[in-house]
């Protein structure tokens, strides 16, 4: 062949290829059945392996499935493993290595959730469990022979609803009554919770597959930690005699041996929280996580507690640790027992840390901020955790020479097509004087000095922050144009407990100062153009939504999802009734009263609001239930302010649906879309000259 005709085709097979690859383009709703969310990493005990679960998106089906995969940490294996219809969680490997096991509702020997056990050597899973009850977790014993379970009673209409499923063509039954008679009687997607019925943790032995439960005791149980020698089983368990009243419990240990009478190791002063006990490797000690008293409920920061295992010593708070003002998470001590290792909750990020055992010394940053981490497993070299950033997916990292690197790639073929908005720390000055700091995200393609519509995107909680992470709304409405501003307000968690507190029954009020000075910091930037203000939350986002809009006309639309205006009417409504009764008083009571009418402003002013609004939530939401939107949509209804309201049919709290999730992200932009951008102008018709 001639060079010149070699040199052509060359050229032309570099030019297919450079057509081939395709362009890249911003977040578009398309794209949401392609994403892979990854959790729940889990180190092999060798520490080669890293088992974690992968959820995935049927388009045709409608629903999510989730499923086991399995990577070597040295980056040369990343393979699915499990791939049933039903779907599979929650990996755990034994300790001698030789199984890995995981939940699965799949078809098999008993209905429900069942653990199954896959041999490492090779060969199919088999269903190693016939629980009648709900499995809620488990743990492995020291020596693989043994599980402990923890496993809810049954529920009577859940059970009739699996008679049902055995024999089709039977008559259905009429439900019975709900009979309640609990202080604390309903629970998003739990629904209303009936009395007698019990949480306790059970063993399992593998050999024999009997089944037995671990203590007599009358009392939930829940968490269990076995002991490094596998004798001792350390759990969590509330004996108040009320404990919907005082729903904080305590760190008990038992035997590891059926019908064991179980040691409270903590008092009422730790107000234990709900994370597993962690052993020392001596089998001497054992981490806790601790909480704040019930008042302070909603705006609790956790913190590191340690107890003698064998009750010897009272249990006490790190006061290093203390010193950080922040609050912890996934505490667990190293594998020489030198060192309590755990996540730092502050200001926008969430990082590794650790403390020497003994409680003496500083805290040791593990990874320098900002960065986002979250779920760490440890096995001898292994150390595994989920992470990501302002413009990557969440993925599985592991620790290596002191730095983080990226195990697996489950989005990276799509992020490799996408254009990712950047985004940036912010910090201003409230009119108060207060410090407030966020992120700030730019449109994709943004041009630097000129103004974009701004969304004010709140999060919710309020015990909780926006952090250095992938944040898909924050992408998708700065796919659509829109810079978009994110605030960690008085409330949030990350600056310590002072700040969280500082809205403690006055709600509305300060967080809406930051928010609105970080509007009006975002326009003094030259970013936010100040004619095209929209704002939008969730939950208590949502809330904060329907405060901001009545307090400042100058948002052109606002998204309020699963909030509430009309405080004192959700007494007894949603599942908060200890922070009604604690934090802001009983409406009987004149100071209780006044206090819901201070907080129900937007409802009660809602003539204030002039905002286009878009009110949205689930027909099953026990936690903000529609009954907020509903009101606050009929209030603007009434006084002839545009407004919408859309409710997702047996959706609870958190919108899951996959079409749901589409629906509620197309709606939300354009929700904006309608009142801060021009209609496109119809072309010009063409007159022919016939027709003059």
């Amino acid at each position: 062949m001639p060079p010149f005709r070699s040199l052509l085709l060359v050229s032309i097979l570099a030019a297919g290829g450079l057509t081939a690859q395709p362009a890249r383009h911003p977040f578009k709703l398309d794209d949401l059945a392609r994403v892979r969310e990854v959790r729940d990493p889990q180190c092999s005990p060798e520490g080669k392996s890293v088992a974690y679960v992968v959820s995935t998106i049927d388009v045709k089906e409608d629903k999510s499935a989730a499923h086991v995969w399995l990577a070597d940490i040295d980056g040369t294996s990343d393979r699915q493993i499990t791939f049933s219809t039903e779907g599979e969680g929650g990996p755990r490997f034994s300790p001698d290595g030789r199984y890995l096991s995981f939940t699965s509702s799949r078809p098999g020997k008993a209905k429900g959730s069942q653990i199954w056990l896959l041999n490492r050597s090779g060969g199919e899973a088999y269903q190693l469990t016939e629980v009648k009850g709900n499995l809620e977790g488990y743990e492995w014993s020291p020596d693989s022979k043994r599980l402990a379970l923890v496993i809810a009673d049954p529920d009577p209409e859940e059970e009739a609803e699996k008679d049902k499923d055995k024999d089709p063509a039977a008559k259905p039954k009429a439900p019975k009554p709900i009979v309640i008679d609990r202080y604390h009687f309903k629970q998003d997607r739990e629904g209303y919770l009936r009395s007698g019925l019990h949480t306790y943790i059970y063993l399992f032995d593998i050999s024999s597959a009997k089944l037995e439960r671990l203590t007599k005791s009358k009392f939930n149980e829940a968490s269990p930690s076995w002991s490094p020698d596998g004798t001792k089983i350390a759990f969590l368990s509330n004996h108040h005699d009320d404990p919907d009243r005082e729903p904080s419990g305590d760190v008990y240990v038992s035997d590891a041996k059926p019908g064991s009478a179980e040691r409270a190791l903590t008092t009422d002063a730790q107000h234990v929280d709900g994370a597993k006990p962690q052993w020392s490797p001596d089998g001497k000690t054992i981490t806790f996580v601790a909480g704040e008293d019930k008042k302070w409920g909603a705006y609790a920061m956790h913190h590191l507690g340690v107890v003698a295992a064998d009750g010897s010593k009272p249990a006490e708070l790190l006061a290093t640790v203390e010193k950080l003002d922040r609050g912890i998470a996934n505490p667990r001590f190293s594998a020489d027992g030198q060192w309590i290792e755990f996540l730092v909750d502050d200001d926008r990020s969430d990082y590794p840390a650790r403390v020497s055992a003994s409680g003496s010394g500083a805290v040791e940053k593990l990874l320098t901020p900002p960065i986002v981490v979250s779920n760490p497993s440890s096995q001898g070299a292994c150390w595994a955790t989920l992470s990501g950033n302002d413009t990557s997916f969440t993925e599985v990292y592991v620790m290596d020479g002191g730095k983080l690197r990226q195990l697996t790639h489950q989005n990276t073929a799509l992020l490799n097509e996408l254009e990712v908005a950047e985004t940036q720390d912010v910090s201003y000055t409230s009119k108060d004087g207060n410090e407030a700091h966020g992120l700030l995200t730019t449109p994709v393609g943004y041009v630097k000095g000129t103004r974009t519509p701004l969304v004010l995107f709140i999060h919710g909680g309020p015990n909780g922050q926006d952090g250095h992470r992938w944040d898909m709304m924050r992408q998708w409405f700065a796919a659509n144009g829109y810079s978009v501003l994110q605030v960690n307000y008085r409330g949030s968690s990350g600056r310590g407990q002072k700040y969280s507190r500082s809205i403690w029954a006055d709600w509305g009020h300060h967080e809406v100062e930051d928010l609105i000075a970080g509007v009006n910091h975002a326009i003094e930037m030259g970013i936010a153009d100040p004619d095209r203000l929209v704002v939008g939350g969730w939950s208590y986002g949502g809330i904060l939504t329907d405060y901001t809009i009545a307090s400042d006309t100058r948002f052109k639309a606002a998204v309020s999802g699963a909030g509430t205006a009309f405080t004192v009417s959700f007494y007894g409504v949603d599942q908060y009734i200890i922070q009604y009764d604690y934090e802001i008083g009983p409406p009987w009571t004149p100071q209780g009263w006044d206090t819901y009418v201070k907080l129900s402003y937007p409802f009660l002013h809602a003539d204030r609001i002039k905002t286009p609004t878009l009110f949205m939530g689930g027909s099953k939401d026990f936690n903000v239930p529609l009954q907020g939107g509903e009101q606050m949509y009929q209030a603007l209804r009434s006084l002839g302010v545009e407004t919408k309201l859309v409710i997702y049919p047996n959706e609870f709290h958190g919108i899951t649906r996959p079409s749901y999730v589409r629906d509620r992200m197309e709606r939300w932009v354009a929700w904006y879309d309608k009142f801060v951008k021009p209609a496109t102008p119809a072309a010009p018709t063409t007159t022919s000259a016939a027709s003059r």
